[in-house]
């Protein structure tokens, strides 16, 4: 698999990711067997870098891939997980909580040492905690070599500017924002690439909406939202393709984006995506798809607190 350099922190990671989140039930019951196969299969399959969270599964997640790679060279894969956001509504990013949830997270997944920790969803908390009190903590973790490097993730673009503005990052973690649906995250990436900042992409499908898959029932997708997504699937569907085939192959394109990080607790999809990025993209296709979700380009909603956020365009509310 292509492997792409992560900003300046020397590390070559797989252009797909593999994203536990699955692993924690977050978006269907999930077979324990399968759990483990994924995570081989991924890791099989080239995927060397995988993301996680104590959030995902509250927990489970992170147990389960302690398990997974109980057995498997340390070298063989790259290492993120987050803290900050421990349940829907429970956060802490503390100094004294982010030691506690790196220690915690070393030995639910059995390793000596993080490639990457990221500040968890920072848009439901003030962000001038994040830069003053939680940074500087991870920073000092940092030098104990627990923690390789260190970062913030969460949904709003606003978040990223306004944290780099005031101190320094080896990487962001972006999710949704980089999709046939929405590409904002293309002029942020060519800025942090100038500046050696390593810039992930997460969520292809954007939790199902781009699949044609029932959406969990957390989506926040409104009914015009749902709509349009699903005359694109239809379209591809009429061109003996799949929507979702063409959401990952496009999100995978911008060689300013490190990886695309996606999972799933079901191997045969796994080996079904990596297949699917090895073989090139329907441009005829993709404009024609493209041209179907022109109303709804760059939809995005309000996530955590309103002052962290961008403002939507009204033609979107």
């Amino acid at each position: 698999m292509e492997r792409r350099p992560l900003g300046k922190t020397g590390m070559q990671v797989s252009v797909l990711g593999f994203g536990a989140s699955s692993l924690g039930a977050e978006f269907r019951e999930v077979d324990l067997h399968e759990c483990l196969d994924s995570v081989h299969v991924a890791l099989d399959r080239g995927m060397n870098l995988i993301d996680t969270s104590p959030y995902y599964g509250r927990g489970q997640s992170e147990v389960l891939l302690g398990y997974a790679l109980r057995k498997i060279p340390r070298e063989r894969y790259f290492l993120c997980t987050k803290l900050g956001r421990y349940a829907p509504a429970h956060f802490d990013f503390s100094a004294r909580r982010v030691g506690e949830s790196i220690d915690i997270s070393l030995e639910r997944m059995g390793v000596e040492y993080l490639d990457i920790a990221l500040c968890h969803d920072v848009e439901f908390v003030g962000l001038d905690q994040i830069v003053n009190e939680t940074i500087p903590a991870l920073r000092e973790i940092q030098k104990s070599g627990k923690v390789r490097f260190i970062g913030i993730s969460g949904y709003p673009m606003k978040i990223f500017r306004e944290i780099l503005a005031q101190t320094e990052l080896d990487l962001i973690l972006s999710y949704n924002h980089f999709t046939l649906q929405n590409d904002m995250l293309r002029d942020l990436a060519v800025e942090m690439s100038t500046r050696g900042v390593g810039v992930m992409n997460a969520a292809p499908f954007s939790a199902r909406l781009l699949t044609g898959a029932p959406l969990p029932v957390w989506h926040k997708a409104p009914a015009h939202v749902r709509d349009i997504c699903a005359q694109a699937a239809a379209v591809c569907v009429a061109a003996g393709s799949d929507l979702a085939k063409l959401a990952i192959q496009y999100s995978i394109g911008n060689q300013n984006l490190a990886t695309c990080i996606t999972g799933s607790a079901n191997p045969q999809r796994i080996g079904q995506w990596v297949d699917w990025i090895n073989e090139p993209i329907d441009t005829q296709l993709l404009a024609e798809v493209q041209k179907v979700l022109k109303p709804i380009h760059n939809w995005f909603y309000v996530e955590g607190r309103v002052e962290n956020n961008d403002t939507p365009l009204k033609s979107f509310a």
